[in-house]
């Protein structure tokens, strides 16, 4: 089902109008209402009146998470305080938290970029919503939940933790759809197996997934686990939340970018010039219709690229492929780039492990070293040490071959690695440069 089919199947000479009217408005009130964008402005030598096509965004200063911190916690934003109906606030466990507000048509224009990303996963009314995305100052929680009810499903609001409970309300009320990061949902198939119920005693059919990278393997584990489909979900709080864009159930080959109010771009991760369509880059964002806190090409600094083709679902906008990596979670180990969605692909290859690991990077003298600790399963790790190393050194291998860095790795009993309620932490990284 299409929640908008007028927008969501928009030829794309009428979106580029539609796009090219709303950002050069949303240009000239950023530039009207907000004294730091109109500094930067000034400072790059364009004005608003500059913007005469889209190509003309690529004058624009970007806008990174510094630039949100350097003006916490209002200081982006363009409406006053009396007409903000919601704030938002990242964890602040990395620097100083960057804030993000909402208007009460900012809201509305959220629940329905939500609808449509529920109705692409083939939600539909008659459905109840099990949302264990964390609720409160996360956006996860909130924006999922007022998508689902905008469509008219039940929603069960248990946001995250208390596992058992989780399962065992699942089974009670007779939860058809999953909402949850990918980590925090393989933790409840764990519990689920703990406790001895079977996913076939439960209603589950669909599962939307999101706020963290997760490679196609884990989709795979998921649905073998859960039996259910697996779904992407993408957005990041600085954008909207939730819903900036979906895949289809139909396809599952990218997801929509909600492209009438959300314009994307790639730009190259070294020179930041814009990549042609289909280049791989750093995906930037610019909002065309947000009020309280619009952005202008604000640097995710996730890894991705555009795919241009119409969709088989009759989607028209662009997709983008699953995340597998950010710049900022990118690290370099003796000078090659490694992602951890790399590791998790080559671990999840391997038969007898368990999708829960995690990386440690330190260094020792003037070397990098990296270990990846692993958990296998009950019977491969209760086996003779003699197939425990065969399986290390298979695993060590295959990253050498692939990645082309040494490693160790340490196998571990299940359930060693610290569980998440929410976005998994993959790497600890105890270098000090």
């Amino acid at each position: 089902m299409i929640w908008n089919e007028q927008a969501e199947t928009m030829p794309r000479e009428e979106l580029v109008k539609v796009q090219l009217s709303r950002l050069q408005s949303q240009v000239e009130r950023v530039y009207a209402t907000v004294p730091y964008y109109r500094q930067k402005m000034d400072d790059a030598g364009v004005a608003p009146g500059d913007i005469k096509s889209l190509q003309d965004i690529r004058r624009l200063p970007f806008t990174t998470k510094e630039d949100l911190r350097k003006n916490y916690p209002f200081g982006l934003f363009t409406v006053p305080l009396e007409r903000v109906v919601r704030i938002h606030a990242s964890s602040g466990t990395t620097g100083q938290p960057t804030v993000v507000g909402y208007t009460r048509r900012d809201i509305k224009m959220w629940a329905e970029m939500m609808a449509r990303s529920l109705a692409a996963a083939g939600v539909t009314r008659k459905d109840v919503v099990h949302n264990a995305y964390g609720y409160g100052l996360f956006t996860g929680g909130l924006g999922a939940h007022y998508g689902a009810e905008e469509m008219g499903c039940a929603v069960i609001p248990i946001s995250g933790g208390n596992s058992k409970r989780q399962i065992t309300i699942m089974k009670d009320f007779g939860s058809t759809v999953l909402l949850a990061t990918p980590s925090y949902t393989l933790n409840l198939a764990d519990t689920m197996a703990d406790m001895g119920v079977d996913p076939s005693e439960l209603k589950l059919r669909v599962g939307i997934f999101g706020a963290e990278p997760w490679s196609e393997q884990m989709r795979q584990e998921i649905e073998k686990r859960l039996q259910i489909k697996a779904i992407d979900i993408y957005g990041l709080s600085e954008v909207l939340g939730p819903g900036v864009a979906v895949e289809c159930i139909e396809e599952q080959k990218g997801l929509h970018i909600m492209e009438d109010h959300f314009l994307p771009e790639i730009v190259d991760r070294d020179t930041f010039e814009p990549l042609p369509v289909g280049e791989k880059g750093e995906l930037v964002f610019t909002t065309l219709t947000k009020e309280a806190f619009p952005v202008i090409r604000y640097r995710t600094k996730d890894i991705c690229q555009l795919i241009p083709d119409v969709c088989t679902c009759g989607r028209t906008f662009y997709r983008m492929p699953k995340v597998t990596g950010r710049t900022d979670d990118m690290l370099i180990i003796r000078g090659v780039n490694v992602f951890p969605s790399q590791i998790e692909e080559i671990l999840m290859k391997v038969e007898g492990v368990e999708p829960h690991y995690q990386i440690v990077v330190e260094r020792e003298g003037n070397l990098d070293s990296i270990e990846v600790q692993v958990e296998v399963s009950e019977d491969v790790f209760s086996d003779e040490v003699k197939i425990l190393e065969k399986l290390a050194a298979t695993i060590r291998t295959n990253i050498k071959d692939l990645l082309g860095i040494s490693s160790r790795i340490k196998l571990v009993e299940p359930k060693t690695i610290q569980r998440s309620e929410g976005k998994a932490q993959r790497v600890i990284d105890k270098r000090k440069i």
